[in-house]
């Protein structure tokens, strides 16, 4: 296949992956978070079938349909040094998380107390990308979209403030739903602190990888061209932030609402989608 042929078909592909986000933001980004809750604290609950409300390939899927307006935004970007960096970015993540089930650094000791599909030599999901890419890469197009093009320093830090903020909502309400445990629970909704150092540490070099890998400033006017880009965080915000209401664990209910806000106010996200 010829190049000219290759890239029509690219440019087809993309286009009709933005429009089927497009047409579809309030479904994507609203009705399956909530629906996602239902499931998962009625099979807490025990009103449902723990094989269902904890079925690894449906929360897989589920995931993969709230991602997809990351991936639709994502797409047009990827070229051969972006590729090459996500791929680097993926090995690094089984990786690490290896390496924190076998030793218990950098996380601590803990354990998955939920089958999350298949599994990277019966330690670590394979699909663990699928989960932690879009925390990585919310929390980079997030703060572009509130710094523009600074200084790498500047988008360095408050990237990674951006993936702990989001950490410290994912983590308690997981652990709620048993996803996964310490073995010595901490002072934060049974999160330890040495989890947060391990964040730190991880995150710091996965937005090292981040950072060489696309184009700061394509990805910015894509941002701002994009106006579904950053609805998978609102997904996550959503998700998240009830799961954790549900508990009581009001931090990170506090966090969800905070960054909500702060992104459905912002000038250059808009989610006026109610009407469609």
């Amino acid at each position: 296949m010829s190049e000219t042929a290759v890239a029509t078909q690219r440019a087809r592909v993309e286009s009709t992956l933005e429009r089927v986000v497009e047409e579809n933001r309030f479904t994507i980004a609203v009705t399956f978070p909530l629906v996602g809750v239902a499931m998962l604290l009625a099979g807490r609950a025990e009103l449902i079938p723990a094989e269902l409300a904890m079925n690894p390939y449906l929360l897989i899927g589920a995931n993969l349909v709230m991602v997809s307006p990351l991936v639709a935004g994502l797409v047009p970007l990827i070229d051969r040094r972006a590729a090459i960096g996500l791929s680097v970015l993926a090995l690094f993540t089984w990786g690490i998380e290896l390496a924190g089930v076998l030793t218990g650094l950098p996380y601590g000791e803990f354990s998955y107390g939920v089958e999350l599909g298949p599994m990277l030599f019966d330690l670590v999901p394979l699909g663990l990308p699928v989960f932690y890419f879009p925390i990585l890469l919310n929390s980079y197009l997030l703060a572009l979209l509130f710094l523009g093009t600074p200084s790498l320093l500047r988008r360095f830090v408050l990237t990674l403030g951006i993936v702990l903020a989001l950490d410290l909502i994912l983590d308690p309400g997981a652990v709620a739903l048993g996803f996964w445990g310490w073995e010595v629970p901490g002072g934060y909704y049974g999160v330890p602190a040495i989890n947060y150092l391990g964040w730190a540490l991880s995150g710091s070099v996965a937005i090292a990888i981040l950072q060489f890998s696309f184009d700061h400033e394509a990805v910015l006017a894509r941002l701002e061209r994009c106006g579904f880009f950053l609805d998978d965080l609102v997904s996550f915000l959503v998700l998240w932030g009830l799961i954790n209401a549900s508990v009581g664990n009001w931090i990170p209910v506090a966090l969800s609402l905070s960054l909500l806000v702060t992104l459905l106010a912002s000038d250059w996200f808009d989610f006026n989608v109610l009407g469609t």
